[in-house]
């Protein structure tokens, strides 16, 4: 496991990938609860309630009910998105210890880090060289054994012309992106260190690709390969420090691993069923005779 200093810098970054809508979702209901509420209360008041009335209430409630066990049911979804992901960290790091690569986890936001310890870039460097791409290549192929256990489809091999991906279903939650993450020291100029953080990324991805080239038949369920890389320059240090012990932490490679956690249909279900409450709400403040 990542240091106390390192899960604190990781938390810092903010960059959990699992877009999850949970508290959208929980805000939701607390509003729909405090409405349910302030109408039980007009009622009180009113002693000459409408049957229409009273099932309009019971209708709604009915709804906020079903609401709830769906918000219930996505928290459950999006736990086991989490826990299959800290599984997948979990086995790459053991399966790379070994191979004698010691790399450090941050389950909280999905990340693998290849510490100077794995893969050393020297200073104003994107090249891998003698051990380095040694080590790349062992990454690449424990990469190669577990990743197609979280691939949910995959490219129909060569020299197949056009062919439609073979997608299934998992087990476990679909991995949707891996991203290789390239990062800088502090030092140097900062338009020359974007271009250097994503030089480093794309040159592991290579070797990586090179070392397993069915990595790039792995695709998530928009059948898009699943592999990817990205830069970041010096603005996301693992150390602050202006030292050369930090600088060399900080020249890194980071892989970030994104679980398909797709809310977009059970958002779509919640703004159906709030606006079918809405609307059940209105007819019950003119059944009651509230114009508030």
């Amino acid at each position: 496991m990542i240091s106390e200093d390192e899960t604190a810098a990781g938390n810092e970054e903010g960059e959990n990938y699992f877009v999850s809508m949970t508290d959208m979702m929980v805000g939701v209901l607390f509003i729909f609860i405090i409405m349910l509420m302030s109408f039980a209360l007009d009622f009180r008041r009113n002693t000459d309630v409408q049957e229409d009335s009273l099932r309009v209430v019971q209708e709604v409630a009915l709804k906020l009910d079903a609401l709830q066990t769906d918000v219930r049911a996505e928290i459950r979804r999006l736990d086991k998105a989490s826990q299959d992901r800290r599984e997948l960290l979990q086995e790459i790091r053991s399966q790379l210890a070994a191979e004698g690569l010691n790399v450090q986890i941050d389950e909280i936001n999905g990340v693998l880090r290849l510490t100077e310890d794995s893969v050393r870039f020297a200073a104003s460097s994107f090249d891998l060289v003698g051990r380095n791409k040694e080590n790349v290549g062992k990454i690449a192929r424990v990469l190669g054994r577990v990743l197609p256990k979280y691939a949910p489809c995959r490219a129909a091999p060569a020299p197949v012309s056009a062919p439609a991906p073979a997608c299934h279903e998992l087990e476990s939650a679909a991995l949707e992106t891996l991203f290789i993450e390239g990062h800088t020291d502090a030092t140097g100029i900062d338009a020359t260190n974007w271009q250097l953080s994503t030089a480093r990324a794309v040159n592991t991805y290579r070797q990586i690709i090179a070392d397993v080239p069915e990595l790039r038949g792995l695709l998530n369920r928009r059948t898009e390969e699943i592999v990817s890389v990205s830069g970041y320059a010096a603005t996301r240090p693992l150390d602050p420090q202006n030292t050369q012990q930090a600088w060399a932490r900080n020249r890194r490679i980071d892989l970030r691993f994104v679980m398909e956690t797709d809310n977009r249909q059970g958002l779509e279900h919640i703004l159906r069923v709030t606006d079918d409450m809405r609307d059940e709400i209105d007819r019950l403040r003119k059944a009651s005779g509230t114009n508030q």
